[in-house]
């Protein structure tokens, strides 16, 4: 028996060591590169941008218009490159236009001329609400829809100018039931504060289906597009409906942006699906979070939020940990993908779907 110990301990600290090349642990948090590609900063405060650096963390600002038109864009683009200006190494950004003006002859022209001047001062992408499709409507009260044939010129533009459409169409699919019915607590809680994006108040409006094929329709007019979908395309509510996408537009791209909690709720159900899903399209998925900072909240506040968030996700991608989150009521395993997974995910793609420099 003494003589088998040696080999015994020897095997164990092969095993040992092969997981440690193979997977990341808790403790290579701040070690490792890290980029979330969703963010929005509109407060004048460091603390978003020195919490990142001191986690590691590169940041994409982007930009949008919601219910005030250019307002909105100039006002959240204008905060974005304030923190870019102090913090070139550490934030990037993506600016958006307005569809408030949809009928004005000059509103291409302006579009363009807009997107020149954020592109010459380093945007790296454009942004479009979900307002296109679910709100906004021109003078006749038709729904202004991202497959419209105005936008072909701005998102040819775009492409051209070797920039990424970041497309936020649609909502989850929990938007179109009772908020008894939803899958996820952060659909429930979010419809219930905004009730006036919540689909299944409003049964005149398109359906999800409806929307999703109007984005698609999009995509099949400009196959070369470097499309990535802002909240996994709208198609959170299961990973078969984006590997078909995937399979059928090679050009697109999804971040994770608060819908995570979807994430979890399909590991629930198939832990194996949804990590081989990650592992397969593991070229095709970015990080990113949609936290925010207005000043709204105290420095300890968003600190907090920013750290609960980020351990959280991070715990899920790189440990097999029986973890539990308030975005859903079930427990769930993280899917510990592999060391080159992580990177690809957290860091590689975003360099490369918004040609960040590295």
């Amino acid at each position: 028996m003494k003589k088998l110990l040696p080999i015994v301990i020897a095997l164990a600290c092969m095993v040992s060591c092969g997981e440690k090349n193979t997977f990341y642990s808790m403790e290579d948090y701040h070690s490792v590169n890290k980029t979330d590609i969703h963010i929005h900063i509109t407060a004048d405060r460091a603390t978003f941008v020195e919490k990142a650096k001191a986690d590691n963390f590169h940041l994409v600002n982007v930009a949008l218009e919601i219910n005030k038109g250019w307002g909105d864009v100039y006002f959240k683009y204008k905060h974005g490159k304030n923190q870019q200006e102090l913090n070139p190494e550490t934030v990037d950004l993506v600016t958006a236009f307005a569809v408030s003006d949809w009928d004005d002859p000059a509103w291409e022209n302006k579009v363009i001329s807009w997107l020149d001047s954020c592109f010459n001062e380093g945007a790296v992408g454009v942004k479009v609400w979900k307002n296109i499709g679910m709100v906004s409507r021109d003078s006749a009260g038709n729904l202004i829809t991202i497959d419209n044939e105005k936008f072909d010129p701005i998102i040819e533009h775009i492409q051209q100018s070797g920039k990424t459409l970041l497309g936020h169409l649609g909502e989850p699919k929990n938007c179109w039931l009772p908020l008894a019915e939803m899958t996820t607590n952060n659909d429930r809680s979010y419809f219930k504060e905004h009730p006036e994006y919540h689909m299944y108040k409003q049964p005149e409006m398109p359906t999800h289906e409806e929307i999703i094929a109007s984005r698609d329709r999009m995509l099949e007019k400009h196959p070369n597009l470097r499309f990535v979908g802002a909240h996994m395309g709208s198609l959170e509510y299961s990973v078969d409906s984006l590997a078909t996408r995937f399979e059928k537009f090679p050009n697109m791209a999804i971040g994770l942006a608060a819908r995570m909690g979807q994430v979890f709720y399909q590991t629930v159900e198939n832990r194996d699906k949804v990590r081989d899903f990650f592992i397969k399209y593991q070229d095709r998925i970015m990080y990113g979070t949609d936290l925010a900072d207005n000043g709204s909240m105290t420095k300890e506040e968003l600190v907090n939020r920013m750290e609960n968030t980020w351990k959280r996700d991070w715990e899920y991608f790189v440990t097999d940990n029986h973890m539990e989150s308030d975005l859903i009521n079930s427990s769930f395993q993280g899917i510990q993908l592999p060391k080159e997974v992580v990177d690809k995910i957290y860091y590689k793609n975003a360099n490369k779907w918004f040609a960040l420099k590295p």
